[in-house]
């Protein structure tokens, strides 16, 4: 994680926007079951009345509420209220409450919601009572027959509140103690719902159009709510561009910097790095981590607040069903901890095995000539089948493992909702909860377990990533061999071109031997140095030294009189022009792959260049000239002629030193000779460096190096090492005789 979040220096704002927009969808998401609850609990069931103090109230009414309120309370009661009649009420309190036109009624006052707190404390179980005593219950006939006969027969004809009032306040005050004591085992919320039969009746008798009340409650409720979704709606859209956003942003940029990583590497880290690798790696890694990325700041964030306000607005429902929640949490956190563990260590195969898999297609494919002329197919397709199978099946492990999981999630989400309803309903039959609170509760504990699902998706998908993110990190932690200078030198200005080995050794890393051993020469301006030797002796391996692509591990080599470890790389390469063993050509044009070096070169530059590589005739002859196109690799143009174009852009480039690393192999002799005669008038001002295998390529060098097992063994003129060098006439016998030696 830590090594992701690095990558988001460049995105910071972007990403605390995110975190506020998933806390407003949070905070959303986490109301709207709220106000499902509000919807049946005071919508449906109580008919959209909220609050269980009386907002009016007929005078008569509250003066039987008052019978069962105690003395000293009774006057703070009162003080609440304001009493009207039809005389004193407004054309709006007539209009609201038309019963104030038959009898007076009480109108609660604007005050605190202390007070309100008080009144209503001190009414809510003396409206239960009145309701209870204005219903026709065989309950209520019995007490009342009781009452009745406690009293004098005069009395008798009278109701039961008119009995009360009567009554001296001492038996009145230990009947009601009687009445209390038979309610105190009775839950809250029935005493509550009674209160509000109560007063849904008061307001009917009042004239209030309760259907209304119930209607518009249910209506602004329902628009609040379609309100919450649109800003959850909102957030959500913003948060997935900005997360899109976010992570298109970090891939581009780690793309940008492991490709200049590798870029910058020298052939050592290259060796080191396969090209398969380094393809999957900049390619397929970097897409894993930019998925996760997406999920991460979707998820991660987000999960966490909906898991903790649903656990919070869980607790505030009903605490009795807390235990389900930490059931459904604990079965959640046992699956993924198992799922974990066996797919984890198979994320880590299959890149191994992805590389593998680009390894053997790439090699293939680059090799079909080689394996149609071998007759290879089955063997090939029988390699690449088993490349192939082995990253199916494990692929396919991974994803049947995974695909237990959502079924196993689903299985728990119902059966814990099961759970809830059979507990629920045991609580709404003791009068302990309210449907509208079941169906609440049963969506935060949904809400708390998709919290938990979704991190548990994004960790399943972290394991990729990680190692996704731990293979880029391996590029971009890569310590390259080949670094340029803190502060870099100025070639001499007086020599322009001179090369010089001092005392060069080299070795390629981890390996027991040296390469090259002990190399020393000069190669001068206007002069054709040329290295020949048999296979391995290391002549390649020289002239990748030059250009720094390895460095050398003991003595020097001077480029005008410096040495090339305290010059600018770019300053270095700039002198050089340079022509592989293998021509390489980039998809485009003749002319962009002739002007490769500099975009500046003009068209006659280039024309003098192919004239002098002798790629004028095959370029002309083609209907598009130098407008050409040039495939990927030049696979469209043959080898001799790639190897002419490649020698004709190090020839544009006019650089001070060429470097040919046996460029001339695929040419015919004819075209060898006259392409030698004309590179030597044109580079008459530079230094050229030629590996051969052909003595005839070499035969006019003023400067050949003999190279055995990476040592010098003869260096002069051609005429010389023929009388000097044994290995050099054993080279040039066996390639030509004596009399072409002569002729020569």
């Amino acid at each position: 994680m830590l090594k992701l979040l690095k990558h988001l220096k460049q995105s910071v704002w972007a990403v605390i926007l995110i975190v506020i927009l998933l806390g407003i969808q949070a905070v959303c998401d986490l109301a709207l079951p709220e106000y499902t609850s509000n919807i049946v609990n005071v919508g449906i069931q109580s008919g959209g009345i909220e609050d269980t103090i009386p907002e009016v109230i007929r005078k008569t009414q509250l003066e039987r509420l008052l019978l069962f309120v105690p003395q000293q309370d009774r006057q703070q009661i009162l003080d609440g209220y304001t009493l009207i009649d039809k005389s004193s009420a407004s054309a709006e309190q007539l209009k609201n409450y038309p019963e104030v036109r038959n009898q007076p009624i009480y109108c609660l006052n604007q005050i605190s919601q202390e007070q309100r707190q008080i009144i209503r404390e001190k009414l809510v179980q003396p409206m239960m009572l009145v309701s209870g005593f204005e219903s026709d219950s065989e309950q209520v006939e019995q007490f009342e027959q009781q009452i009745k006969q406690t009293i004098p027969e005069q009395m008798q004809s009278l109701d039961i509140f008119e009995i009360f009032q009567m009554m001296p306040a001492e038996q009145l005050n230990e009947i009601i103690d009687q009445i209390k004591e038979q309610f105190s085992q009775m839950p809250e919320m029935i005493i509550e719902q009674s209160a509000i039969v109560f007063l849904k009746n008061e307001y009917t008798a009042l004239g209030m159009d309760t259907d209304k009340i119930q209607n518009n409650y249910i209506l602004f409720t329902g628009i609040k709510m379609l309100a919450i979704a649109l800003a959850s709606m909102v957030a959500t859209v913003c948060v997935g561009y900005l997360a899109a956003k976010v992570a298109a942003r970090m891939g581009r940029d780690m793309r940008r910097q492991v490709f200049g990583k590798v870029v910058s590497f020298s052939n050592a880290e290259l060796d080191h790095f396969s090209t398969a690798s380094l393809i999957t790696r900049s390619t397929n890694d970097i897409q894993q981590v930019q998925m996760l990325m997406v999920m991460l700041l979707r998820v991660v964030f987000y999960a966490p607040i909906m898991g903790v306000g649903g656990v919070i607005k869980v607790l505030g429902t009903d605490t009795s069903m807390a235990w389900i929640i930490g059931l459904a949490v604990l079965m959640i956190l046992g699956l993924v901890s198992v799922l974990f563990a066996v797919v984890m260590p198979k994320f880590k195969l299959i890149q191994k095995l992805l590389d593998r898999l680009n390894l053997v297609t790439r090699e293939i494919l680059t090799g079909i000539p080689v394996i149609r002329a071998f007759s290879t197919q089955d063997y090939e397709e029988k390699r690449f089948d088993k490349a192939n199978q082995d990253l199916t099946k494990t692929n396919l492990f991974v994803n049947r493992v995974m695909t237990c999981m959502m079924p196993m999630m689903m299985l728990i989400m119902n059966g814990i909702t099961v759970l809830i309803v059979w507990n629920g309903a045991h609580s709404i039959n003791n009068g302990n909860m309210q449907v509208g609170d079941l169906m609440a509760f049963i969506q935060y504990t949904m809400q708390i377990i998709m919290s938990f699902l979704m991190i548990s998706m994004v960790s399943v998908m972290l394991p990729r990533a990680s190692v996704s993110v731990t293979r880029i990190d391996e590029i971009l932690n890569t310590q390259v061999a080949v670094k340029d200078p803190i502060h870099p030198e100025a070639a001499h200005q007086l020599q322009h071109g001179v090369l010089e080995f001092r005392n060069v050794s080299f070795r390629y890393p981890n390996a027991e031997e040296d390469v090259l051993s002990d190399l020393n020469f000069t190669a001068k301006p206007g002069q054709t140095t040329a290295f020949i030797g048999s296979t391995g002796s290391g002549k390649s391996t020289l002239l990748n030294l030059i250009p720094r692509f390895y460095d050398v591990t003991q003595g020097e080599i001077l480029v005008d009189g410096v040495d090339i470890r305290k010059l600018n790389q770019h300053e270095l390469r700039d002198k050089i022009g340079y022509v592989p063993q293998k021509g390489v050509l980039f998809s485009g044009t003749i002319e962009s792959n002739l002007k490769y070096a500099d975009r500046q070169i003009s068209d006659k530059q280039m024309k003098l260049a192919a004239q002098v590589a002798q790629a004028t005739d095959f370029i002309e002859a083609k209907e598009e000239g130098y407008q050409s196109d040039i495939s990927q690799g030049g696979t469209n143009v043959s080898g001799g002629q790639k190897q002419r174009l490649s020698i004709a852009r190090a020839i544009a480039k006019d650089p001070q030193i060429y470097l040919f690393d046996d460029s001339f192999s695929a040419l015919d002799y004819k075209t060898d000779m006259t392409l030698r005669k004309a590179l030597k008038e044109h580079t008459e001002n530079s230094t050229v460096l030629i590996v051969a295998q052909r003595i005839s390529t070499i035969l006019h060098a003023e400067q050949i190096i003999v190279l055995d097992e990476g040592k010098i063994v003869g260096k002069g003129t051609h005429e010389e090492l023929m009388k000097t060098c044994e290995e050099y006439q054993q080279i040039a016998l066996s390639q030509l005789s004596k009399e072409e030696l002569n002729h020569e």
